[in-house]
């Protein structure tokens, strides 16, 4: 029970103190990790024993799934349509094309490994986590429209991401087990099959019951919170029970929900929202109490020069190309490019990779492990002095002309609810 206790302790402290250390650029990901890992110093018998890996990776997925559903079920998906700007550009063009660099990057940094560990690394690096930056998206003294595009961004591409997970992981384990490609392909089709069904299922149903239930007035405002993780789990249930993939089913299932409950689910997802975060939260303990100081020993200098690199050209040359020709300016440019960090999505995809088995373990695990960790770290530090530069320059760009890509306001609604608080005030 020590693990556990220290665990609860910590997001006791990280809870009194959050609206403090979140002004100052602190984020969850940052605090809870430094507290594992000097835990894992102090008690390093406690986390060697008391945590199970399948526990860890089994809460780290309803985490992503909770996040990934209540993520879905905000997105207005026709407002979203009726501004094809900068979102979608960058998850239709820059999406693509940071996976495409992130395996060129291996391919040259891990000559030795095999090609698919190559493509699993850059496939499992490519969603952006805005809670990482979570100052960012949330400080007014950000336009707007930088924000939404940073925050869809990141609540979308983890799920666009999961097919391609689930193909190279299939391939790669293949690999390691001699298997029938034809069995291989079936496998990946049946998870992202009934993945899709299990979601449409769930959040049409779940969206149709809940739009009835609060056009009739039969909520009780507590339990009108609570429905929509009811239908997330439902997602991932059925998802389970069908052989699918319950991340795919979590996404798909919220925006199923979303599109059938209508506007009336305004704020709805904020109990889901929660839930998520606080598993997470727990996850990112774990995180640094046994992840991090795993990976201590397995860390090179090509696994650090991978790490730099997928969090600066890999990703910032993609957002470039993805923003081209829309007269965007060089820092909006370069401010995008830098606040997407890895996260979440990144730390349960290697838990399930770690669980399957993969080429290359020792290659993949450790790049992961300090990718994450130097995102945590570099991400919360840069956050409030970036702001700040950003800020005046956007102030100045926007009276020296109105019409400025940075200054056009926005009617897509973005997935977190904006803080109170800004550096500019």
């Amino acid at each position: 029970m020590t693990a556990v206790l220290t665990v609860l302790l910590a997001l006791g402290v990280w809870s009194a103190l959050s609206g403090r250390l979140q002004r100052a650029g602190v984020t969850a990901a940052l605090f809870l990790a430094v507290v594992g890992v000097l835990a894992a110093v102090v008690l390093p018998e406690a986390f060697d024993f008391d945590i199970e890996p399948s526990v860890a990776e089994r809460i780290a997925e309803v985490a992503l799934v909770l996040l990934l559903f209540s993520d879905a079920m905000r997105i207005d998906l026709r407002a979203l349509r009726r501004q094809v700007m900068w979102p979608s550009r960058l998850l239709l063009i820059g999406l693509p094309l940071t996976i495409a660099a992130g395996i060129g990057v291996g391919l040259l940094v891990f000559p030795d490994i095999a090609v698919i560990s190559v493509i699993l690394i850059a496939v499992m690096l490519a969603p952006t986590d805005a809670a990482l930056g979570q100052r960012v998206v949330e400080d007014q003294a950000v336009p707007p429209r930088v924000r939404q595009a940073l925050d869809v961004e990141s609540g979308l591409n983890d799920g666009i991401v999961v097919p391609l997970f689930l193909v190279a992981l299939s391939i790669a384990n293949a690999e390691l087990e001699a298997s029938i490609p034809s069995a291989v392909a079936a496998n990946v089709a049946a998870q992202i099959g009934w993945g899709l069904v299990a979601g449409v299922v769930a959040g049409v149903a779940g969206g149709m019951l809940f739009r009835l239930a609060e056009a009739k007035g039969w909520f009780d405002e507590r339990w009108r919170l609570i429905f929509p993780l009811i239908a997330a789990l439902s997602a991932l249930a059925v998802a389970e029970i069908l052989g699918g993939s319950g991340f795919i089913a979590a996404f798909v299932g919220g925006l199923a929900f979303g599109r059938a409950a209508g506007p009336s689910r305004t704020h709805a997802g904020v109990f889901t929202e929660s839930a998520g975060d606080l598993l997470a939260a727990v996850t990112w303990v774990i995180f640094g109490a046994v992840a991090v100081t795993l990976a201590l020993p397995l860390i090179t200098w090509q696994v650090l020069l991978y790490a730099v690199l997928s969090l600066t050209l890999v990703r910032m040359l993609p957002v470039a190309l993805a923003l081209s020709g829309r007269r965007v300016g060089a820092p909006t440019v370069a401010f995008i490019g830098w606040f997407g960090p890895r996260g979440l999505a990144s730390l349960v995809f290697l838990l399930i990779a770690i669980g399957e088995g993969v080429p290359g373990d020792d290659v993949v695990v450790p790049t992961i492990v300090t990718t994450v960790a130097l995102s945590i770290l570099l991400h919360a530090l840069t956050s409030v002095p970036l702001i700040g530069r950003y800020h005046r320059w956007a102030q100045s760009r926007a009276s020296a002309d109105p019409l400025a890509a940075e200054a056009v306001p926005t009617d897509v609604p973005r997935r977190r609810h904006e803080s109170r608080g800004s550096i500019a005030g």
